[in-house]
C-alpha cells in the first residue's frame, strides 16, 4: 500500500504540490472507523440523500483531489468501494464521507439477537396492571395489551403445539415465547452430541510448526561453542573421586551381575521397585455388606472333662437318639475323658463344618431397621382420670347369703332395691344402702309344677335348673326371673306400700281378659282349618296348633309368695330384658332352634316369635332404647332388625370366636360387646360395621359389660375377678370419634371354680355399680 501511494505521488507531483491543504484531508486507508463517526456520517447521508452512487473498482492510493474531479463530473453519483462494501457521499462541507455497512451481530454477540418490542426496562410489568397499555415502543406509541384467550383456545393451542413452543409467556408482553428456527436447530445439535456450529472443524489437519521435512538451512545462532564442552568435568571427577574411595572401604557395594542373584533376591529387589498403585486411596466400606453372625462359644457340656451333671443319663441318652436331629437340643453326646491327650478327634467337626458354610452361603441375611419412636407418640392424649369424676373406686357393701354362686342380679327404677338370683334357686331382693336382705323366694322349691313334672319325665330338675336371670320392671316394683324353662312374673310384698303392690298387679290382672278371648279366638280357627285339611296336612294342622309358651297361674303355694304369672316355655330361658315402654319383654332361649327368640306382651299375655328360622346360636336379645328395633346376638355376630318393616338393618362383626353378652348405649348409636376370647369391642353404628375399638385388658374370659344409663361410664366383668371401668364420651358431632378412657380396677371377687365376675349393673342415677361373683356374694361399689 505505501509503495503504491509513493508511486502515485511521483508522477502526480504537480497535483500534489498544489493541493497541499486537500491533501491533508486524503482518506489514508479507508479503515473503520469509531461508532460515533459513522452515526455522524449516517446522519450526513440523511442530508445527500439526492445524490446518486457511482461503483468503483478500488480507491486505493486515490486522492481527495482525483475524488473532487471525479465528484465534479457527476455530482449526484456516490463512489463505493466493492471489496468492504463502502459508500462514500458529500457532506455539508463539500467533502466526501465514508459510509461502513450496517454491523448485524452473531449469535454469539454480547447482546441478545432477540429484538426488544417491549422496551419498559426495570420497570416491573405490574406498574401498568390498571391501564390498557403494557409500554411504549421506541417510537413513543403505546403497545397495547393483548387479548387474553378463551379457554376454548387455551385448548386447542394446548392441543396443535406450534414449532417452537416452550408453554412460557413473556412476561413484558404477555405473548408466547415461542423458540426460533435457529434455536431450534441449535437444540437439535446439542441432542445429537453434535457441535453447535457448523463452521467448526474439530478434525483439522496438524500445523507441524517444527519438523523435519522443512529442516532450517541456516542455523539459528551462530555463536561458537564454548570450551567447557571440551573440557573434562572437576566437579565429576571430585563425585568419581568419593564413590571409588567408599567402595574401597566397603561402604558402597556394587550391584552384582544377574548370573549370581538368586531367585528370591531377585523378587525382593522387583518388589522394592514395585508400589501399590491404590496405596493412598482411602478404603470404602460397603455398607450393604452384612457380617456373618458368629458362633455361640462353646458351653461346659462341650467340655472333655464336663461335671457329672451335664453328662446324659441312659433315659437322657435314649430320649436323644430317638429324637430327629432336627429337634436336638445339641448335636453331639457329652463325654468325659481323664486327660486331654486321650480325646479321640471328633467324628462331626467336617459335618458342622460343612453346615457352617452352607449357611453362610445359602442363609439370607436381613438388617433389621431400629425404628426410633417417641414412648410418648404412641400413648393416646386422654384426659387424667381426676377429671372424669364420679367413677366407682370402693366396696362399700357386699350382700352375702347365697349358697353358690350369684348368677344374676338387677337394680330397680328407684335405685333402692337389688335383686338377685344364685344357684340356690333363691331370689333374693336387698335393701341397696344397709345391705340388709328383705325378701327372700326359693323358686325350684315353691314351684310343684316342676316336680311333677319331674316324677312324669323321670328327670331331676332341681338338680340342674337355677335362676338365670333376674330383671326390674322399668316402671313398677315387678320383678321377672328366668328358672329353667319357666318366666316368673313376681311382686315382693314387703317393699313398698299397698297402693305400689296393686298397681304391679293392677297391670298384670288386665291382660287376662285379652288372654282368655284370644285362646277362644286361635281354638276356634283351628278347629274350622282342621276341618277343611286332608289327612296330608296333618303337619300344617300340628304347626298351627303350636304355642311357644304358656301364660298361666302360678301354683297355690307361688301365689301366696307374691308370684302372678308364670310362663310355661319349651326350653330353658337364659336371659329376659324389658322394652323401656314396658308392656314388651324379650326372652332368649339359645337351645330353641327356630324359637330361639320369643317377644312376650305383658297388656296381653300373649307370645310370639319374631323369627321363622334361627340364625346361629343365640346368646341375647335387646330393644333399642327408643326406636322399633331388636339386637340380636349369636355365637359370632350382632344383628339388627327393624320390627316396623320386618327387615335387617344391620349385621355387625366383632370378629370374635364367641361373644357372651353386649350392650346398647342410651343414645342408640353405639353397641359394646363382650367375648370369651378376652376382648370388648365398641361399635359405632354410623361408622362401620366392624369394630371401632378392641379392647384386651382382662386376662379370663369377660363375662358382661353394661352402659351406664346416665353417664359417660361403662364396664366390664371378667372370670379373672376384675371389673374395668372406663368413661366413654360420644359427641353429639358425628364426625368426632368415642373417646374411651381407662379409669379404675375393681377387685374383690375371689375365683371359685374358675369364675370371677359374673354379671354387672349400673344404679340408674349414681355413680354406683352392683357386681354378681362366683364366690356366692354380690358388691356395691361406689364412689
Amino acid at each position: 500500500m505505501a509503495t503504491k501511494k509513493r508511486n502515485f505521488s511521483e508522477t502526480e507531483g504537480t497535483n500534489a504540490s498544489r493541493d497541499v491543504e486537500s491533501d491533508s484531508e486524503e482518506f489514508p486507508s479507508l479503515n473503520i472507523s469509531d461508532d460515533s463517526e459513522v452515526e455522524g456520517e449516517q446522519n450526513a447521508d440523511d442530508v445527500s440523500d439526492a445524490e446518486s452512487i457511482a461503483s468503483v473498482p478500488s480507491l486505493e492510493g486515490v486522492n481527495s483531489s482525483d475524488l473532487e474531479e471525479l465528484s465534479s463530473d457527476n455530482e449526484s453519483l456516490k463512489l463505493t468501494d466493492e471489496d468492504d462494501n463502502i459508500e462514500y457521499v458529500r457532506g455539508a462541507d463539500g467533502k466526501l464521507r465514508p459510509i461502513y455497512p450496517e454491523i448485524e451481530p452473531y449469535y454469539s454477540s454480547d447482546d441478545s439477537d432477540r429484538e426488544d418490542v417491549n422496551p419498559i426496562g426495570n420497570i416491573p410489568i405490574t406498574a401498568y396492571d390498571k391501564f390498557p397499555h403494557i409500554g411504549y415502543n421506541i417510537d413513543g406509541k403505546r403497545i397495547m395489551r393483548p387479548a387474553t384467550k378463551s379457554a376454548i383456545d387455551a385448548m386447542l393451542e394446548s392441543i396443535e403445539l406450534p414449532k417452537g413452543w416452550t408453554g412460557l409467556v413473556d412476561k413484558n408482553t404477555g405473548e408466547n415465547l415461542n423458540l426460533s428456527k435457529e434455536e431450534m436447530d441449535l437444540i437439535e445439535r446439542v441432542q445429537k452430541g453434535m457441535l453447535p456450529n457448523d463452521n467448526i472443524n474439530p478434525f483439522e489437519d496438524q500445523l507441524e510448526w517444527f519438523s523435519n521435512t522443512n529442516p532450517e538451512i541456516m542455523p539459528l545462532s551462530s555463536r561458537n561453542e564454548p570450551k567447557r564442552r571440551f573440557v573434562q568435568s572437576k566437579h565429576e571427577a571430585k563425585q568419581v573421586m568419593k564413590l571409588v574411595r567408599a567402595i574401597r572401604e566397603g561402604k558402597l557395594s556394587l550391584k552384582p551381575k544377574d548370573d549370581t542373584i538368586d531367585d528370591d533376591d531377585r523378587q525382593m529387589m522387583l518388589s522394592k521397585k514395585l508400589y501399590d498403585v491404590w496405596e493412598k486411596e482411602e478404603a470404602v466400606v460397603n455398607r450393604m455388606h452384612l457380617q456373618a453372625p458368629k458362633l455361640p462359644p462353646p458351653t461346659h457340656e462341650e467340655s472333655y472333662n464336663p461335671p457329672k451333671e451335664y453328662l446324659f443319663t441312659e433315659e437322657e441318652k435314649a430320649k436323644w437318639e430317638a429324637t430327629d436331629p432336627e429337634d436336638r437340643e445339641t448335636n453331639f453326646i457329652p463325654q468325659a475323658f481323664g486327660a486331654l491327650r486321650k480325646v479321640p478327634g471328633y467324628a462331626n467337626a467336617l459335618r458342622e463344618r460343612f453346615e457352617r458354610c452352607l449357611d453362610l452361603y445359602l442363609a439370607p441375611r436381613a438388617r433389621n431397621k431400629r425404628v426410633n419412636i417417641d414412648p410418648d407418640s404412641l400413648i393416646p392424649d386422654l384426659p387424667s382420670p381426676d377429671e372424669l369424676r364420679p367413677f366407682p373406686i370402693r366396696c362399700s357393701t357386699t350382700y352375702i347369703g347365697h349358697e353358690g354362686r350369684v348368677r344374676t342380679l338387677s337394680i330397680d327404677s328407684t335405685g333402692e332395691y337389688l335383686a338377685t338370683g344364685g344357684e340356690d334357686g333363691t331370689v333374693r331382693v336387698w335393701d341397696v344402702l344397709t345391705g340388709r336382705e328383705l325378701w327372700k323366694l326359693d323358686l325350684l322349691k315353691e314351684d310343684t309344677y316342676l316336680s311333677e313334672q319331674a316324677s312324669l319325665e323321670s328327670a331331676n330338675h332341681n338338680s340342674t335348673d337355677h335362676i338365670d336371670q333376674v330383671q326390674w320392671h322399668p316402671k313398677t316394683l315387678l320383678l321377672t326371673v328366668a328358672a329353667g324353662d319357666n318366666i316368673y312374673l313376681l311382686v315382693p310384698s314387703v317393699l313398698q306400700s299397698i297402693e305400689v303392690e296393686n298397681e304391679a298387679h293392677d297391670m298384670i290382672e288386665k291382660g287376662w281378659t285379652y288372654h282368655a278371648a284370644n285362646l277362644k279366638n286361635i281354638e276356634s280357627k283351628v278347629n274350622v282349618d282342621d276341618a277343611n285339611l286332608d289327612e296330608d296336612n296333618e303337619d300344617e294342622a300340628k304347626a298351627k296348633r303350636k304355642q311357644y309358651a304358656e301364660w298361666t297361674k302360678p301354683p297355690a303355694r307361688l301365689l301366696s309368695k307374691g308370684c302372678n304369672i308364670v310362663i310355661r316355655c319349651t326350653k330353658r330361658v337364659k336371659h329376659v330384658n324389658w322394652h323401656s315402654r314396658g308392656d314388651y319383654f324379650v326372652s332368649t332361649q339359645p337351645d330353641g332352634q327356630n324359637a330361639s327368640v320369643l317377644v312376650h306382651q305383658l297388656s296381653k299375655h300373649s307370645t310370639q316369635c319374631p323369627f321363622k328360622k334361627s340364625k346361629g346360636l343365640i346368646q341375647n336379645a335387646k330393644f333399642h332404647p327408643y326406636k322399633p328395633h331388636l339386637y340380636v346376638a349369636s355365637q359370632r355376630y350382632v344383628r339388627i332388625y327393624n320390627l316396623a318393616n320386618q327387615s335387617l338393618l344391620k349385621k355387625l362383626l366383632p370378629g370374635v370366636k364367641w361373644l357372651s353378652n353386649f350392650d346398647i348405649h342410651p343414645q342408640g348409636d353405639n353397641v359394646i360387646t363382650s367375648s370369651y376370647d378376652l376382648r370388648v369391642t365398641w361399635h359405632d353404628l354410623e361408622l362401620s360395621d366392624r369394630p371401632y375399638k378392641t379392647l384386651r385388658y382382662h386376662d379370663r374370659a369377660v363375662r358382661d359389660v353394661k352402659f351406664h344409663p346416665k353417664l359417660p361410664l361403662f364396664c366390664s366383668g371378667s372370670d379373672d375377678g376384675t371389673v374395668n371401668v372406663l368413661h366413654d364420651t360420644v359427641y353429639d358431632d358425628t364426625l368426632k370419634n368415642p373417646l374411651l378412657v381407662p379409669l379404675k380396677i375393681l377387685k374383690g371377687h375371689k375365683i371359685t371354680g374358675g369364675l370371677g365376675v359374673i354379671e354387672v349393673a349400673w344404679h340408674p342415677r349414681e355413680a354406683w355399680l352392683f357386681t354378681a361373683g362366683g364366690d356366692g356374694t354380690a358388691r356395691l361399689w361406689t364412689t
